[in-house]
């Protein structure tokens, strides 16, 4: 499943010889770490260092005996060594290794996600400039409301898009996190300096405490970003999958050349782009349950956790790397019908105006609950004539609603007919688009 989704700068970090080589390197800098304390001669470490090489093949042949990964691969190691391979892996554990790589694993695919958001952010923010004045219906309910832009809508998937990019970068440094302070994580046998100075040259920060691993409150905490920012993305996705209903048509995914739709309909223009976007915005949420309880662990550890993380970790960043592509791709390409979307916003005869009839009613003098119901009882004629198939619009491009309450005596006392006229004005739900804008886009 993974490798169906998968490009290849991310799928290469989570390989089975990604994982070898990053246990490598924390071995590798351990002998270096131990070679500055001076417990490890210059002579021993440069030959460790030049020489030590593993094979995934013959590590994972290995393994078929050991039945232990670690030791397997620490034995084909040390196949390259000489008598200086007694050094290799000298006062750590085998979660040393492997919680550190994989804190590597993790922070190098956090800054792949970290590349993806920006450019899924670029493409939002290209868009709502383009429409920044692109009149279309706001919706409660799915009901009509009032008027708003087109840029509006992107410009709040923009804002909370960045609040996960936020999230993000506090996982990336949550998870940069390296240990190696023994079996139980008191340093019997290797000095907290050992700790220290491997991180450093991992680029790595110690634990301030830990026991046999790194806990898995910072995975979960990387997970639970991760989920946050699908869940946003869905969001996305199920916005633009409405509107490219046939009974909306606001805007649309791109229809290349020679893309079907339908085995048994010709004319079909699915939006299949949002629809997997949302399928795997579901898969990258539902890894959150399996990483919160991993943090509950027997004593200084078990490994229940591990054989979960194996399909988490490669499965979530794999997945969400094509996701974020995916849905970057889908809006610098989206079909927007700014046509459509006026001719929505009149569908309803004018009714997107009546809480600014509402509003002007107080100024005069009329009760908050007198004008509402002045105003409601002539926008419910409207859905009556709507019902009945009375057009929206007349022939001189005056609303059902208007003309209800040019006629309505009681409203008429309070204003005047230029007065409640220019209540239908769509500029004035526009007026303070740029001051938002300007907001958001800082």
């Amino acid at each position: 499943m993974v490798e169906r989704y998968a490009r290849k700068e991310m799928s290469d970090k989570w390989t089975q010889t990604a994982k070898y080589a990053a246990w490598l390197k924390v071995e590798l800098a351990a002998v270096k770490a131990w070679n500055r304390l001076g417990f490890i001669n210059d002579d021993d470490c440069e030959k460790i260092v030049k020489n030590a090489k593993f094979d995934t093949a013959r590590v994972d042949e290995i393994e078929k005996t050991t039945k232990h990964d670690v030791i397997a691969f620490l034995t084909n190691v040390s196949e390259n060594l000489g008598d200086e391979s007694r050094f290799l892996h000298y006062g750590m554990t085998s979660s040393d290794c492997i919680d550190t790589a994989t804190a590597l694993q993790m922070r190098d695919s956090l800054e792949i996600i970290i590349k993806d958001i920006t450019r899924l952010m670029e493409a939002i923010k290209t868009r709502a400039m383009e429409h920044k004045k692109t009149l279309m219906v706001g919706r409660s309910h799915g009901i009509h409301g009032e008027p708003i832009t087109f840029g509006l809508v992107l410009a709040v998937w923009y804002d909370e898009i960045s609040h996960s990019l936020e999230l993000i970068n506090h996982a990336k440094n949550i998870i940069s996190t390296g240990k190696i302070s023994g079996a139980m994580g008191n340093f019997a046998h290797a000095p907290l300096e050992f700790e220290e100075i491997t991180c450093e040259i991992l680029n790595l920060t110690p634990a301030p405490v830990s026991n046999q691993i790194i806990q898995r409150d910072r995975y979960a905490q990387v997970v639970s970003a991760i989920a946050i920012l699908a869940a946003s993305c869905e969001k996305i996705a199920v916005n633009l999958r409405s509107f490219q209903r046939t009974e909306i048509y606001e805007a649309e995914e791109f229809f290349s050349p020679g893309q079907k739709g339908s085995s048994a309909m010709p004319h079909k223009r699915n939006p299949v782009l949002g629809e997997n976007v949302t399928g795997l915005c579901r898969i990258l949420r539902s890894f959150v349950a399996p990483a919160l309880e991993n943090v509950a662990l027997w004593h200084e550890r078990d490994i229940s956790h591990s054989s979960a993380e194996r399909f988490i970790l490669p499965d979530m960043f794999i997945t969400a790397d094509f996701m974020l592509n995916r849905l970057a791709g889908l809006i610098e390409k989206l079909l927007v019908y700014p046509e459509n979307m006026m001719k929505n916003l009149n569908l309803t005869g004018g009714l997107v105006f009546s809480q600014r009839i509402l509003l002007e009613l107080p100024k005069k003098g009329i009760s908050r609950e007198d004008a509402y119901k002045i105003v409601q009882r002539n926008a419910m004629k409207v859905w009556g004539d709507l019902q009945d198939g009375k057009e929206a619009i007349d022939e001189k491009c005056h609303s059902l609603f208007l003309q209800n309450l040019l006629n309505d005596v009681d409203l008429k006392k309070y204003l005047s007919e230029a007065e409640i006229k220019a209540c239908f004005d769509y500029d004035y739900y526009t007026k303070n688009v740029d001051n938002i804008f300007a907001r958001v886009f800082k």
